[in-house]
C-alpha cells in the first residue's frame, strides 16, 4: 500500500497532501492574498510559500497520523505554472526526497486535478473541463494521453476573471472568482458581451479588453451595476466553455463530463453544465473547494498513480518547467 507525499505550489496556493491508496489522508493549504485591485508577482508568491511550506509539511504529517518512514515517494509540481513560486516547491521537495532517502515523481499539475477529479467521483473515462487561473483546456483520453481536444487560444478563463475582479476592485480574500460569482447573484441585467467561440477554442482576452474599456463608464452612467457586470460574465464565458465541451463529448460519444480547477468550483457553471449533460442523457461529475483548488493531495494522487506504474524522476531530470502541456505525458497506469 504505497503512501505518497505531494507538494503543490505552482500559482498563489501552497499544499501538501498525503494519499494512500485512494484515501486521502491529509491535505493542508494555505493562499497568498493581495489587496483588492492587484494580482499575485511570481517573487512575491515564492517568498510566501517558502514561510510557510516546512509548516505544512509537518502539519500534513501530523494530520496523516505517519512519519517519514512511512512514506514511499515524494511527489511534486513539475509545471505548468509560474517559474519561482514552482522553483521553492521543488527545492524542498528535492531536499526532503534526498534526507529521507525517497523516490522523487515530477507531476504534470494538469493531470493532478484530473486524476483527483477521476479519484474523488469515481467518473471512468470522462470529458474533462479544466478550468483554472493558468489553464483552460477541454480534454479527453486515447491510447496513454490525455488529448487536448479544445483550449483557450490566448488568457485562461480563471485569469480573465481575476483580471475583471481587479476592474471593479473586488477582493481577492477568499478569490476574485468565488466573489464575483456571489455578486453575479444579485445581478438582474444581461449585458451583451463579445462571445468568442473559434472551432474547439474560446477566447477570452476581447471580452476582458471590452469590459476594461466600458465598465467605467457604463456604472457611472447606472446602464449597470457591478452585480449586473459579474452575472453578463460568467454567463458568457460559462456558455462559451459548456458549448466546447458538448462538442468534444458529441465527438468522442462521451457520457460523462468531470470539471476540474479552480474555476470548477462555481456553481453556476456546474449547473449550466448540469443542463447540458441532462439533455444529452450524460451525467456530470464535480468536486467542491478541497480537491477543485489546487492543492497537495491532487500531485499525491497522479504521483501514486505514476508510483506504481514505474515511474521515477532522476535527480538530474528534477526541474521545473512553466510550459508543461497535458498531452506530452504518457499515461501509463490507464488501459
Amino acid at each position: 500500500m504505497p503512501v505518497v507525499l505531494g507538494f503543490e505550489g505552482s500559482a498563489n496556493k501552497i499544499g501538501v497532501g498525503v494519499v494512500r491508496d485512494g484515501t486521502v489522508l491529509a491535505n493542508p493549504r494555505r493562499t497568498y492574498v493581495t489587496p483588492p485591485g492587484t494580482g499575485f508577482l511570481p517573487g512575491d508568491t515564492a517568498r510566501h510559500h517558502r514561510g510557510v511550506i516546512l509548516d505544512l509539511l509537518q502539519e500534513a504529517l501530523t494530520e496523516a497520523g505517519l512519519t517519514s518512514q512511512d512514506i514511499d515517494c515524494i511527489a511534486y509540481t513539475k509545471g505548468p505554472g509560474m517559474g519561482a513560486p514552482l522553483v521553492s516547491v521543488a527545492v524542498v521537495a528535492r531536499t526532503v526526497a534526498q534526507l529521507w532517502n525517497k523516490p522523487l515523481l515530477g507531476v504534470n499539475h494538469c493531470i493532478g486535478h484530473i486524476e483527483m477529479g477521476r479519484l474523488i467521483t469515481g467518473a471512468t473515462s470522462p470529458t474533462v473541463l479544466y478550468v483554472s487561473g493558468g489553464n483552460t483546456q477541454v480534454i479527453a483520453y486515447s491510447e496513454h494521453r490525455y488529448r487536448i481536444f479544445g483550449e483557450t487560444i490566448d488568457i485562461a478563463v480563471g485569469n480573465c476573471l481575476d483580471r475583471f475582479a481587479r476592474v471593479l476592485k473586488i477582493s481577492n480574500d477568499p478569490s476574485p472568482g468565488y466573489n464575483i460569482e456571489q455578486m453575479a447573484k444579485r445581478g438582474k441585467k444581461l449585458v451583451e458581451l463579445p462571445y468568442t467561440v473559434k472551432g474547439m477554442d474560446v477566447s477570452f482576452s476581447g471580452i476582458l479588453s471590452f469590459i476594461e474599456d466600458v465598465a467605467q463608464r457604463m456604472l457611472a452612467t447606472d446602464e449597470c451595476t457591478p452585480e449586473d457586470l459579474c452575472f453578463s460574465l460568467q454567463e458568457t464565458v460559462f456558455a462559451m466553455l459548456v458549448e466546447i465541451t458538448e462538442r468534444a463529448m458529441a465527438h468522442c460519444g462521451s457520457q460523462e463530463a468531470l470539471i476540474v480547477g479552480g474555476v470548477g468550483c462555481n456553481l453556476r457553471l456546474q449547473e449550466m453544465m448540469e443542463t447540458m449533460c441532462q439533455e444529452r442523457g450524460a451525467r456530470l461529475f464535480a468536486t467542491d473547494e478541497r480537491f477543485c483548488i489546487d492543492n497537495g493531495a491532487m500531485i499525491a494522487q497522479a504521483g501514486w498513480e505514476m508510483f506504481r506504474a514505474g515511474h521515477r524522476t532522476p535527480l538530474s531530470d528534477s526541474g521545473i518547467t512553466q510550459r508543461y502541456r497535458t498531452d506530452e505525458v504518457e499515461v501509463t497506469w490507464r488501459d
